[in-house]
């Protein structure tokens, strides 16, 4: 896979701190005893389900006062028993931006640098992370885990063309594809920012995505692009920019918002699209007020069988005019 995303070894600082620290002496337990309570522990960190969400009135608006009686969850169908429940807008965020810079967004990188330093300066708080990735003709990590505004803004700096290929150009020139049409690595982005930024970190998580929503090239399907977004608990955010020179000529008036939002939709996300009326700082202050709306919710599944598969999430409320905004399902890891 040609991808020149830089690789980071994570350290759990808790686990160097305990190492550095002598054990306190313990009265000895019987072998089966320590056993059982090893078990037990591993059963409650596995089975828990963390679910975020928001609800929206008919006209649009956040629900900000629903209680754990106003929600029901529902696994593959059947009725599940919440032991959590708050409106928690405070809990440790980690939002990765994957920027479009393929050959259709190269008038819109400015924008998409100072409209994203604007968003993090706004959202971000002390215990808050985060990242930036570009895609064009491969992935490239620009900035790693940060809560630096100056690095932030460092990372954005980076943001540059990355066309390794083209199709049709609104000049009506052409350019070969080497290596199979690698264009705009997209769906192996959403891969590989899920798997290796967001996969051991806890808390709320939150992809943004930068694009015109057209993959060209990408080795990862769009179906596992979502698997290891939801095996991130990750939500992503849609955001439609295109440049309608190129999705009028380059993709034959196509547009990427068919798999964008079937992204956002799986995960729990919205799709938005810049266009005359909306800017990238309205759809940045949206996803803001989303992210601040946003409840928690656990539970337990009383599906006990850890195989891996697939199962379907719903969460209800009283009202037939609510709209609930969960992801639909998560991947119930093997022990």
């Amino acid at each position: 896979m040609l991808i020149r995303m830089r690789r980071f070894l994570l350290l759990a600082p808790m686990a160097a701190a305990l190492c550095a620290q002598p054990p306190k002496p313990q009265a000895p337990r019987p072998a089966d005893q320590k056993v059982e309570e090893q078990d037990q522990v591993i059963k409650v960190d596995v089975n828990l389900v963390n679910l975020f969400f928001s609800v929206r009135d008919k006209k649009g608006g956040y629900l900000a006062n629903l209680g754990k009686d106003d929600i029901q969850v529902f696994e593959d169908g059947k009725r599940q028993e919440v032991k959590f429940f708050s409106r928690e807008t405070n809990l440790p965020l980690t939002i990765g931006l994957l920027v479009d810079v393929s050959r259709s967004q190269e008038a819109l990188i400015e924008e998409e640098r100072s409209a994203s330093y604007r968003f993090f300066s706004q959202v971000l708080k002390k215990q808050d992370q985060a990242f930036i990735i570009s895609f064009g003709a491969d992935s490239e990590l620009l900035q790693d885990h940060t809560n630096s505004l100056a690095l932030l803004q460092k990372g954005l700096g980076g943001l540059k063309l990355n066309a390794g290929v083209s199709g049709m150009s609104p000049t009506g020139s052409t350019v070969p594809m080497p290596g199979g049409g690698r264009g705009t690595v997209l769906y192996e982005a959403v891969w590989l920012a899920s798997q290796e930024k967001l996969r051991n970190e806890v808390g709320r998580k939150a992809l943004v995505v930068i694009t015109d929503g057209v993959d060209v090239g990408s080795r990862i399907k769009i179906e596992k692009a979502i698997e290891e977004a939801q095996k991130s608990d990750a939500i992503i955010y849609s955001v439609m920019f295109e440049d309608p020179r190129y999705t009028s000529w380059q993709y034959g008036g196509m547009s990427g918002e068919g798999p964008m939002k079937r992204m956002a939709d799986e995960t729990g996300g919205r799709v938005f699209r810049v266009d005359r009326r909306t800017t990238l700082n309205d759809i940045y202050d949206m996803i803001q007020q989303e992210m601040r709306s946003q409840y928690s919710a656990s539970y337990t599944s009383s599906n006990a069988a850890r195989d891996g598969g697939y199962r379907r999430i719903e969460v209800r409320t009283p009202s037939k005019d609510q709209k609930v905004q969960v992801r639909k399902g998560y991947y119930a890891q093997k022990d």
